[in-house]
């Protein structure tokens, strides 16, 4: 494939997603439409490094419509996953962790797409570190064909219990469908630029 000279992307979205296509062929028409739309916003795509499932179909769409990937993906998975070679970055970790801190790092947003339990424990993760003030990234769960019901719904269990106590919220954005994803992405990164003499936020000393 050859890859079209990518600007100096705006910001970058990490996109979270299964090596595998699913049943349904909406999946990966998902992850088509989402890696076309981060490129087309002049945005990143950071990413698992591999080029097959969802994962290589999100990069692969990205690279087509002239947008820049990075991917990382830990050594013992070059091979596995048949790592995506064709990304304008591509970079090889000693181990999970050191992938996890990198796409981490590297991103201004998180979206998960379909995937197994490696998409859910990564999704949970970010989860996790924005409920303890870790950070206030937008991550975004996109509920293509209610594939993510069940899991929300084990998050209204936990309220429930007050497992998830009222301090100690969740904080995430949900959608249906690929197209909305930007849309929210974009409007959380705008309320960062809220002037700072702005009246309506209190001073903190």
């Amino acid at each position: 494939m050859a890859i079209e000279t990518a600007a100096i992307p705006k910001r970058r979205i990490c996109v979270y997603c299964g090596s595998g296509d699913g049943k349904s062929p909406v999946y990966k028409q998902a992850a088509t439409n989402l890696g076309t739309a981060i490129a087309k916003a002049g945005h990143g795509l950071v990413y698992g490094g591999g080029s097959l499932g969802l994962m290589g179909t999100v990069a692969r769409a990205a690279l087509e419509a002239g947008g820049h990937v990075a991917g990382i993906i830990p050594k013992f998975l070059v091979e596995r996953e048949l790592m995506l070679r064709d990304v304008q970055e591509m970079t090889v970790t000693e181990d999970m962790h050191e992938r996890k801190m990198l796409m981490y790092e590297k991103s201004d947003a998180f979206v998960a797409l379909p995937g197994g339990i490696g998409t859910l424990e990564e999704l949970v993760e970010q989860l996790t570190w924005a409920q303890l003030g870790q950070h206030n990234k937008p991550i975004v769960v996109a509920n293509i064909a209610d594939y993510w019901k069940p899991f929300m719904m084990l998050l209204d269990q936990m309220r429930a219990e007050t497992f998830i106590r009222q301090k100690l919220t969740v904080e995430f954005l949900t959608v249906e469908t690929a197209e909305q994803i930007m849309p929210a992405i974009e409007t959380e990164w705008a309320k960062e630029d809220v002037p700072s003499g702005d009246p309506s936020i209190p001073d903190r000393f």
